[in-house]
């Protein structure tokens, strides 16, 4: 365990050195939060900052787990990573430090956006919901860091894994249930949100708000966390540099 805080450490404290890194992740989510959020004119809804909030914490997730996925694609150009997988520690413990680091840092970006959700308008929510969707988050961070360093992993180079990053990020939020309901969606959006592991996560937290506990979203975000663990960890023992 102590060969896996030492991984996350040296990854912490790279990224709360890079001062501008760490701002410009947050301008995005912070920019839609503030413009889309409180100018957008709705009618499904009285509050939209409200209803979009759960969509641009789980956004922060998804930009900071790809985003992560890239550091390990330059642990593998610069050298870094053929040191590590040198090391007697175990392997194991080179992955589990990169998704713990790419989890935490996804926490306190979207702790960033939620506090400015709040400071313009967003309903103060009791204790125990925010722990709540602290967890749907934690799950969910799992899950795409497990996804993005797999990426990682494939990707020959930096240039190859930047293209499947965009790739994937803005398809996934724009087909989610993020910006508006099914309810409002034309039916061939409202069929690919229902399938976006996005939607998944946002419908749990707009749950959690509402007063409803939901264990079997949760449930499916933890068996998807391992199941992705696991198969992350099956690609990376076999990894050769």
């Amino acid at each position: 365990m102590s060969s896996v805080w030492y991984y996350m450490e040296r990854d912490l404290l790279k990224w709360f050195r890079g001062k501008i890194a760490v701002v410009s992740l947050l301008v995005m989510p912070a920019a839609w939060l503030i413009f889309v959020g409180l100018a957008l004119p709705v009618t499904f809804t009285g509050n939209y900052l409200d209803f979009i909030t759960p969509g641009i914490l789980v956004m922060t997730m998804l930009a900071s787990s790809l985003q992560g996925g890239a550091l390990l694609m330059f642990d593998k150009i610069l050298g870094f990573l053929n040191k590590f997988l040198a090391l007697p520690t175990p392997r194991e413990s080179i992955l589990l430090g990169k998704i713990l680091f790419i989890t935490i840092r996804g926490v306190i970006q979207a702790t960033i956006i939620l506090i400015v959700a709040i400071l313009i308008g967003a309903t103060l929510l009791a204790p125990f919901q925010y722990g709540m969707i602290y967890l749907i988050l934690v799950l969910f961070g799992i899950v795409l860091s497990g996804l993005a360093t797999t990426l990682a992993l494939y990707a020959g180079d930096h240039d190859s894994y930047a293209a499947v990053n965009t790739m994937i990020s803005m398809p996934l939020f724009f087909t989610s249930s993020a910006l508006m309901p099914y309810s409002v969606m034309p039916p061939w959006l409202r069929a690919i949100a229902a399938v976006n592991p996005l939607s998944f996560a946002i419908d749990a937290i707009r749950s959690v708000g509402t007063g409803q506990v939901p264990l079997m979203q949760i449930g499916l975000l933890a068996v998807l966390g391992i199941i992705v663990s696991t198969a992350c960890m099956q690609v990376f023992r076999r990894i050769t540099i």
